[in-house]
């Protein structure tokens, strides 16, 4: 087979190189190809295959694909192994939309009450995401600030039906800010929608906001469907 049909052609024992742990490294080889489509969705992850390829044992390799299966790149069977996960452009469009109705509603709610306190806290959280380099806490962060802005609706059953529809974005959530370049934009969207909640302005908020979820589901949507084209 030549190189332009193997999909771990350009991955080498050479590109792992300390002082970062051998999973780490592993992990970031193999997320790169992912996300470039290298290696494409459903492609089979052996760890044999991959622990001879770079040159290692079996145990980081396995320590990386548990990495990627917690970022949402790689799932794990009991039968069939470790495989490129594909985005499922359907849910994620299903999702983003029922998230665009009831957050807006929450942060409709929750702008009277918000308090400098709660917005320095989620500016706190932003902080966080900027320097976390664990890609597997970028969900949980992302989460963390949303719900802050959203923490004073006075609506209990509201913001367990948004934590329960978040939960059920992790894996998309966490594929966009690993993927597509996502990350700066979403952080800046963030901070757009922070700062027109410091400054009082609740339309421009709940239109950004809006926004920030459109973005998100289109880039799934539009990545799920090049994935069932390819």
């Amino acid at each position: 087979m030549g190189d332009k049909m193997d999909p771990f052609g350009k991955l080498s024992p050479s590109a792992v190189n300390k002082p970062r742990t051998a999973a780490d490294q592993v992990a970031d080889l193999l997320r790169d190809a992912i996300v470039t489509g290298e290696i494409p969705a459903e492609t089979i992850l052996r760890q044999d295959d991959l622990a001879a390829r770079f040159e290692l044992s079996r145990m980081p390799v396995r320590d990386a694909l548990r990495l990627l299966e917690a970022e949402g790149l790689v799932s794990i069977h009991p039968t069939r192994g470790a495989f490129v996960s594909r985005i499922d452009a359907k849910e994620a469009a299903e999702i983003y939309a029922i998230r665009a109705l009831i957050e807006r509603k929450a942060l409709k709610l929750s702008f009277p009450h918000l308090t400098t306190a709660v917005l320095d806290r989620a500016d706190a959280i932003l902080l966080e995401i900027d320097h976390e380099q664990e890609v597997g806490h970028w969900g949980q962060l992302n989460r963390d600030f949303h719900m802050e802005l959203y923490s004073l609706c006075g609506n209990s059953r509201l913001l367990m039906l948004i934590e329960q529809m978040h939960r059920t974005a992790d894996r998309y959530v966490r594929l966009l800010l690993s993927n597509f370049d996502h990350r700066s934009q979403s952080q800046h969207e963030h901070r757009q929608i922070l700062e027109a909640c410091r400054k009082g302005d609740r339309s421009a908020a709940l239109h950004l906001l809006k926004q920030h979820l459109e973005q998100g589901r289109r880039k799934l949507v539009k990545h799920g469907a090049r994935e069932t084209a390819g």
